[in-house]
């Protein structure tokens, strides 16, 4: 059975995607665990050639901008749907928050440093959303300035597609309820204690702040160069087998070529 894992999730641009109303735990036909998991496993196989393709073409990148709230998987998604690529051609970078150096310069420059090179795969665990969701919601700059980057944000991506990168933009949509079980979950395993900061908490509690945030920002740079998809996160091997067909469907997409082998070659034997 072929289930559509692209269209409901993606967020045509100029309209809102309402994540209140979005059900985090949408399976979107997939059947079972079972059915989900078969289903990342193929697209990884294949998300493999492709990367090889687009390692070899060496014209274009791809980049994966993952946001999400507190817990919603940026870390898992990043360990499961990239299991198996060649490390060599990808490039990881996280966002937390700024240095020093970082502040005293506009907020891209730290973005633009880290942008995949041709050939590459890049993924950007939080972005430069940051600088228009908690920067919002915790107050750090004034309202005319974080609004005004939407427009810097879209200006941005363009450049980068119009330069070869081509963007994915996934939200991992988790509802409050699942976030609860997951810090708690973290509380209670000493294992993984370490990842719990009572600032997640501070966070929490501004959740209708934040998904208001999100929205918005959602809503204003989602872009036919650069759309976003909003993708249900309750459920993990929901969340990893659509990311995994967004990543396999974007790169058949850009027709990926190997370069032709030099003709000159033909008929050299190694000895």
């Amino acid at each position: 059975m072929t289930v559509d894992l692209v269209t409901p999730v993606r967020v045509a641009p100029g309209l809102a995607p309402d994540l209140a109303a979005r059900d985090a735990a949408d399976t979107l036909g997939l059947t079972d665990k079972a059915h989900g998991r078969r289903l990342r496993d193929t697209l990884l196989a294949e998300l493999r050639d492709l990367q090889a393709k687009l390692w070899a073409e060496d014209r274009r990148a791809l980049l994966l901008v993952l946001q999400g709230m507190d817990t919603a998987g940026k870390d898992g998604t990043i360990r499961r749907v990239f299991t198996g690529v060649n490390p060599q051609g990808v490039r990881v970078a996280g966002f937390t928050a700024p240095t020093s150096n970082e502040l005293d310069r506009d907020y891209l420059w730290r973005v633009h440093q880290v942008v995949p090179r041709r050939g590459e795969l890049g993924i950007f665990n939080r972005s430069h959303y940051e600088d228009v969701g908690v920067v919002r919601v915790l107050d750090l700059v004034p309202a005319e300035r974080w609004r005004a980057r939407y427009r810097h944000i879209n200006d941005f991506e363009r450049l980068l597609t119009d330069e070869g990168t081509v963007i994915v933009k996934v939200f991992l949509h988790i509802s409050r309820d699942e976030q609860r079980e997951r810090l708690q979950a973290r509380l209670d395993d000493p294992a993984k204690r370490w990842k719990f900061n009572r600032a997640d908490l501070d966070m929490r509690a501004r959740w209708d702040d934040f998904i208001a945030a999100y929205d918005e920002a959602i809503a204003e740079t989602s872009t036919e160069w650069a759309p976003w998809h909003v993708v249900p996160a309750d459920r993990k091997w929901v969340r990893d087998a659509i990311v995994a067909r967004l990543l396999v469907t974007t790169l058949q997409d850009m027709d990926l070529r190997r370069p032709d082998a030099d003709p000159d070659l033909d008929g050299i034997v190694i000895e």
